[in-house]
């Protein structure tokens, strides 16, 4: 395992672990919620099981049409049937038997026996039909003013017949306590399954994960050496060439150059302006060379210095007809800001030769107070810099995002006929 791996592979399982438990808190969150909604649909069909099952085994077979006609016998003997073997249950706490014709003629409420309330046309179809249907009670009706004092409750109803054919409606009033009990136990007995089941899925992928980190950090390593020995590669490739061009090239145009001087001087009068201008064209080559080295191996810049270097730049718009000028007085400078000048230079004196229509340009350079400062100014066209459309002047867009990496600030001045000015700060 390389030095450095071991985080990595473990800030990853950090994260894998956060995000699983983040997982299963949400999943966790929306099971609690559909099984509690599950739970209380199950609680509502058992209380609707329990009510069907009343109905068949105790409430069908003791109703008879006495009942229904109010016999005050056959009453009791029903409400003794009813408390026995309906009543007997804790969860309910009222019963109500009603004719269509919205009379209750049984009740374990004996209050509410003989009395008739409005029903509507929806609450007269319940008397058909053996579905059994639950729903919440309301309180506030008139019927139900006695169960008040019982909180919310679930009212549970079924259609039945008398033996007599008369249609009646069979309630029970369940307390909402039965049914919330009801939803807790069966959300308790599958919650806390789906819980370790989720909690076991992670615990298994965990090993996954980490040898998934490891390989992934493999991989990384592998890339990254990959691309530092290519890296390598093109630097020593970049060195030997400027070594080659340096070493061969530059040092022969430099004999030819002083070969061209001394021919000069024995050579007749006729020959003297074809020599004189061979020895300029040999000096030109001689420092356009130079700069191709610092472009292709900017540590040339460092051996040659930023003085030589700025001077070979501006030697071309000397050859063009511009009044050039240097001023270097920065001492020694860290290769990366004599690198960053380097090409703020160039890009600026491009632009000067290409569009400025520039008689002078001028180049300084200097260090104050911890701060390297280039200053470059001509005095040509000028632009306009906020009219300026985005596909221009992208060497300098392309020469603020160095100048931004190296903690500098990139300045431009210009307008239509006022030259143009450009200061670049780097802290040293």
């Amino acid at each position: 395992m390389e030095r450095g791996e071991p985080h990595v592979v473990r800030d990853a399982l950090v994260r894998y672990i956060a995000s699983a438990l983040i997982a299963v808190g949400l999943i966790s969150i929306l099971g609690v919620i559909l099984f509690r909604r599950s739970g209380r649909q199950e609680a509502l069909r058992d209380a609707k099981d329990e009510t069907r099952f009343a109905v068949t085994w105790a409430v069908q077979p003791a109703l008879t049409d006495a009942v229904v006609r109010g016999d005050p016998r056959s009453v009791a003997r029903f409400d003794r049937t009813m408390r026995s073997r309906v009543l007997s249950s804790s969860s309910i706490v009222r019963i109500k038997l009603w004719t269509r014709d919205g009379r209750i003629v049984y009740s374990d409420e004996p209050r509410l026996i003989g009395a008739r309330y409005p029903l509507t046309a929806e609450d007269r179809e319940e008397f058909v039909g053996n579905q059994v249907e639950a729903e919440v009670s309301d309180l506030m009706k008139p019927e139900n003013r006695f169960e008040r004092s019982f909180g919310t409750l679930i009212e549970v109803y079924a259609a039945l017949k008398t033996p007599g054919g008369t249609p009646v409606r069979y309630e029970a009033y369940y307390r909402s306590s039965y049914i919330s009990a009801r939803s807790r136990r069966i959300f308790r007995e599958f919650a806390f399954v789906m819980l370790g089941a989720l909690l076991l899925l992670a615990m298994i992928q965990l090993p996954l994960a980490w040898g998934l980190a490891r390989r992934v950090r493999k991989s990384q390593q592998e890339r990254t050496d990959l691309l530092q020995r290519a890296i390598d590669a093109s630097e020593q490739e970049r060195r030997r060439i400027a070594g080659d061009l340096h070493d061969g090239v530059v040092q022969n145009l430099a004999g030819v150059a002083y070969s061209l001087a001394a021919a000069r001087a024995i050579a007749p009068p006729d020959l003297e302006p074809t020599l004189d201008e061979s020895a300029v064209e040999t000096r030109r080559a001689i420092r356009e060379l130079r700069s191709l080295l610092v472009d292709i191996y900017p540590p040339e810049l460092h051996r040659e210095g930023l003085e030589a270097a700025l001077t070979d730049l501006l030697a071309p718009c000397s050859a063009r007809g511009l009044e050039t000028e240097l001023e270097v007085d920065a001492g020694q400078l860290p290769p990366e800001i004599e690198a960053l000048f380097f090409r703020a230079t160039q890009e600026s004196l491009r632009n000067v030769v290409k569009h400025a229509d520039a008689r002078h340009v001028a180049v300084e350079v200097a260090r104050r107070d911890g701060v390297a400062t280039l200053h470059i100014e001509d005095d040509g066209v000028g632009f306009d810099i906020a009219g300026q459309a985005d596909d221009a002047h992208f060497g300098l867009r392309l020469l603020g995002g160095l100048v931004e990496e190296a903690g500098g600030e990139l300045d431009v001045e210009s307008a239509p006929g006022r030259g143009t000015t450009i200061r670049v700060k780097v802290p040293v």
